[in-house]
């Protein structure tokens, strides 16, 4: 099972908060199995406080109990605490003569609850009270356009934005989370020119609040997550002028905040990008001019060794990417199917994990490989499980067959269903650039290397999966 970094995790679930919490000096704890009696001498506010903070106080006592929090572990938390705002809200929604302030927490509620017709309506009642806050009001039209915004509601979002934006406070938090919730909405929609003005605004927002954000590395990750976005509606709108644009703007926030990831990120992208729309040579052009401008571009030493570093680490997979796909080299056992060239398995896209029994990450990319393999299988999909003779079993020496046994239990044991591909030496790992394990390499149905990546983790996972069902589709 795949396991999340507590402090990015936070992070996340702080994102899809809709609101501050607010919460009084009086903490109010309450069980999901609470009584209608204890529920009767809870406050609206109080509700909304205990739901809207469910997630943050069970990661606490995750990280206390040193509970592994797992993919599996973080839905089910989030699904409790759906529950527990939709219980909140259905209670509050019997009492009667409800003040302004409650309609607004039932709002709240119901919108973490994700049940927008319920919000709407509490909302609704409370921007039309005279006694509405402007603080909660300016929140209250956040909340609606974000739930608008997932319901693919757009007339009804644009609307509300509009409203937003006349009035005061204005909170760039806000104006964040409605940008990007409308550009990721719009384009799923397959409407890149409204998500594109969405997405560019989420971007600028997102740098704006740069130098004002306590978190530095949640402040990146905005800027990164954003920056992308609009990177990726103009790559899928085949705009390359404004995509490239917009790697170029990225690398240039790198260099003004001294930040070496973003700096990398979007180098590494447009390096890959330029080669995805055929424009190799300008790519690896790009490769050689970063290397050369990183003493003009970053003052420490430090940043300049790290990201020279990472790039060199890349250099080989700049090099093969878009070039026909490498055979394999001195393999001594394929199994339990027959061993293949890639040009017998042309018109299959093929996907190349390289492993090894005691890498922990590569084992816990198993169930995700095992559900590609079941989803994608029939429509053409090849999976290889590439590894090598380690001589070893366990930490403990071993001959090669030894370890060839060894090979057959683990496969069986974990269930997995495609084939292991073991060579003799390291051949194989450096023709594909897999010097780090697990590395993924997809290869499309015409024997060309599209994507190589090292790495594991669920956003590894989701991407290599879309990159999958891309080239699935061509």
């Amino acid at each position: 099972m795949r396991k999340f970094h507590i402090p990015a995790l936070i992070i996340i679930l702080s994102l899809n908060c809709l609101a501050q919490s607010g919460r009084t000096g009086q903490k109010t704890t309450v069980s999901a199995d609470s009584t209608t009696n204890e529920l009767n001498n809870l406050t609206a506010e109080q509700m909304f406080n205990e739901a809207n903070n469910y997630t943050k106080v069970k990661i606490e006592e995750f990280k206390v109990k040193k509970v592994p929090y797992t993919d599996e572990l973080y839905k089910s938390t989030v699904l409790e605490q759906k529950l527990l705002a939709a219980k909140y809200a259905a209670h509050l929604s019997s009492r009667k003569n409800l003040s302004p302030a409650d309609f607004y927490y039932l709002g709240m509620l119901h919108s973490i609850a994700e049940n927008v017709e319920g919000a709407s309506e509490a909302f609704g009642k409370f921007l039309s009270s005279e006694r509405a806050d402007a603080e909660k009001s300016q929140t209250a039209r956040a909340a609606l356009v974000i739930a608008a915004a997932r319901k693919k509601r757009f007339d009804e979002a644009e609307k509300t934005l509009t409203e937003y934006l006349k009035n005061q406070p204005s909170k760039m938090s806000e104006r964040l989370k409605m940008a990007t919730e409308l550009a990721e909405n719009y384009k799923a929609e397959k409407n890149f020119t409204k998500a594109a003005v969405h997405a560019q605004d989420a971007y600028n927002t997102a740098k704006a609040l740069f130098k004002d954000e306590p978190s530095r590395v949640r402040a990146l990750n905005q800027v990164l997550g954003t920056g992308m976005e609009v990177f990726d509606i103009y790559r899928t709108s085949k705009n390359q002028t404004e995509a490239d644009a917009a790697l170029d703007d990225l690398r240039k926030m790198g260099v003004a905040v001294e930040s070496n990831s973003l700096y990398f990120s979007a180098v590494d992208r447009k390096i890959k990008h330029l080669i995805e729309t055929g424009r190799k040579p300008l790519g690896l052009q790009l490769y050689a001019e970063t290397l050369g401008n990183l003493k003009k571009d970053f003052v420490s030493k430090p940043l300049q060794e790290d990201i020279e570093r990472n790039l060199k680490k890349r250099e080989k997979h700049y090099k093969i990417l878009g070039e026909q796909a490498i055979e394999f080299q001195n393999i001594e056992r394929w199994f339990p199917g027959e061993a293949k060239t890639f040009a017998q398995m042309r018109g299959k896209v093929v996907f190349l994990d390289f492993w090894a029994t005691w890498c922990g990450p590569c084992i816990a990319a198993f169930p995700a490989l095992v559900e590609m393999q079941k989803s994608y299988q029939e429509e053409g999909l090849v999976i290889l499980g590439v590894t090598r003779w380690y001589y070893q079993v366990e930490g403990m020496s071993a001959d090669e067959n030894a370890e060839f046994d060894f090979l057959k239990k683990f496969r069986k044991a974990y269930g997995l269903p495609y084939d292991f591909v073991v060579a003799k030496g390291q051949a194989n790992q450096e023709n594909y650039g897999a010097n780090g394990i697990p590395t993924a390499v997809l290869i499309d149905r015409k024997g060309i290397i599209r994507y190589v990546e090292t790495g594991s983790g669920a956003s590894r996972e989701l991407q290599i999966q879309k990159e999958i069902e891309k080239l699935l589709s061509e």
